[in-house]
């Protein structure tokens, strides 16, 4: 496909200029990374359609309660695997802001983009402001469930918010045949919109009750869309960390065995695989498509592990009932100290009602070292009620990272964390361990 000439605007390149200067002052200043997003659009409200609009392969979004930062992570290490390049949202700012943002790292002052694709995570409410500019060619569509009540309020509400923007879809979309709110999206689409699946096989149904609410799974005596020979299948193995993506046409991918452990990480790569293939058509490699996956390292806080003077701090981001529950399923009864921080801010959700729908009880053999956040006494509290021992509470962040290292040095550690206190806590990770921060992409 041949790209559309780009068309300098004199808004777009004032915008973006400006939006430039701020993204470098905010890097000086340490600041977050949706603040040049906000200066941009505020100077060229159509920046997105002026930015994106006509690169050769379109734009694919990628949205859902659970995973997008994940699967948008692997389904670009694809595309680039096969010679694609590729614009995407890094930083997991899945808002408009934060897409301009990146953005504006890599354009020009004309507002060009060098990319054949952009592959964008975005919040299920905010995918409606970037569609209105930007019609995405394609959509990936992961779950439903229930997260942040204060801003969501029920999962129908959610999903009605997915179903609006599978219906400005142009050409293709990947969706969940094991989710009944996703699956029954494809009745929404436009004609002549090709629909993909993903779904995990059926001889692991009984390990799957932990990943989604129940009344979001398919309803007893409902069947799952039937999968053709381009849908792809997960069969985890055995040992509970290799698996296959299988092709009904036999282009299977693996067996392999992620760097993200736990049967979620698995799920998000088998839609990402299945997204890949739709996209890349004859060009799709099986094998290319393996090590690449094989290749992944964790997003920051979603399983990453982080060498702390020799040993092992893995970060686990939990957001919501359905999500922590994966994590405490992957790794509660483990041997490791533990700390859990909680915050209450907006991009968290201020309703935490939600740990109330959440077992702790695997976390019961080793107790929780420290609760953290603005609300530690209230995690400290739903502990206490799964019969959890908590050793201590501080909610200053800071001063709870500092004791959490120093009182458990040499050994193992884990801490679970809201999105805020993941962002805070990794910060200060970065600051004292050399690693890569937000914003950064070392795999671009």
């Amino acid at each position: 496909m041949s790209p559309v000439p780009h068309r300098p605007r004199p808004r777009t390149t004032a915008a973006v200029a400006a939006g430039k200067a701020a993204r470098a002052l905010s890097r000086l200043r340490g600041g977050g990374s949706a603040l040049p997003g906000l200066v941009t659009e505020k100077l060229d409200p159509a920046v997105l359609a002026h930015t994106l609009g006509d690169l050769p392969r379109g734009v694919v979004v990628v949205s859902g309660t659970n995973g997008k930062t994940t699967t948008t992570k692997m389904l670009v290490a694809l595309l680039r695997a096969h010679g694609l390049k590729v614009f995407t949202n890094p930083t997991g700012s899945n808002f408009t802001r934060g897409v301009i943002s990146s953005m504006l790292a890599e354009c020009s002052l004309t507002g060009r983009v060098e990319a054949d694709i952009a592959v964008l995570e975005l919040d299920e409410a905010h995918s409606l402001h970037f569609v209105e500019q930007v019609r995405p060619a394609h959509a990936l569509l992961l779950n439903v469930a229930r997260d942040q009540l204060d801003r969501f309020a029920e999962i129908d509400h959610t999903a009605r918010l997915l179903t609006r923007l599978a219906e400005q879809v142009t050409e293709g979309v990947v969706l969940n045949a094991d989710d009944s709110f996703i699956s029954r999206i494809q009745g929404s689409l436009q004609d002549g919109v090709d629909v993909r699946w993903f779904a995990v096989d059926p001889s692991v149904a009984d390990r799957l009750p932990e990943l989604q609410e129940a009344d979001v799974r398919l309803a007893e005596g409902q069947e799952r869309p039937e999968l053709g020979g381009q849908d792809g299948l997960l069969l985890p193995e055995e040992d509970g960390r290799g698996f296959t993506v299988r092709f009904g046409d036999g282009q299977d991918v693996g067996p392999l065995t992620l760097r993200q452990r736990g049967l979620a990480a698995m799920i998000n790569a088998t839609a990402a695989t299945t997204t890949a293939r739709r996209l890349l058509g004859g060009d799709f490699s099986p094998g290319t498509t393996a090590t690449a996956l094989a290749a992944v390292n964790p997003p920051f806080g979603r399983g990453e592990v982080i060498d702390v003077a020799g040993a092992p701090l893995e970060l686990v981001l939990v957001k919501n009932p359905a999500g922590f529950t994966v994590a405490l399923g992957t790794y509660g009864a483990e041997p490791v100290a533990t700390m859990v921080a909680i915050n209450d801010a907006y991009a968290d959700g201020r309703d935490v009602s939600w740990l109330y729908d959440v077992s702790f009880e695997s976390l019961r053999d080793q107790g929780v070292a420290l609760t953290s956040g603005v609300r530690g006494w209230d995690m400290a509290l739903r502990l206490r009620y799964d019969g959890v021992e908590v050793g201590d509470v501080e909610t200053d962040l800071d001063a709870a990272l500092d004791r959490f290292l120093a009182d458990h040095a040499g050994r193992p550690t884990r801490i679970f964390c809201t999105y805020t206190a993941m962002m805070h806590l990794r910060r200060r990770l970065a600051d004292r361990f050399d690693l890569a921060r937000f914003g950064e992409d070392p795999t671009a």
